[in-house]
């Protein structure tokens, strides 16, 4: 039987699953490590950025900042 738990580290650097899991003793497991913390990022705003970007890509919108990218000499 395979299945994916999550867990955290503490201060501590101990693993801490986020629900609890009872396992018979003597089974195997593995634990992957991800090398970054979870970021919360808003549903909404991942939901969101497919649909922006499709607006923010197009020429149209380039041409209407253009003057902002622009060096300027001082």
């Amino acid at each position: 039987m395979f299945q994916t738990l999550e867990a955290v580290t503490d201060e501590q650097g101990n693993v801490r699953l986020i629900e609890p899991v009872e396992l018979p003793a003597g089974w195997r497991v593995l634990v992957t490590i991800i090398d970054k913390p979870k970021i919360n990022v808003p549903e909404t705003m991942l939901l969101s950025e497919y649909v922006l970007a499709k607006d923010w890509n197009r020429f149209e919108e380039d041409k209407a900042w253009l003057h902002l990218q622009r060096e300027q000499s001082f």
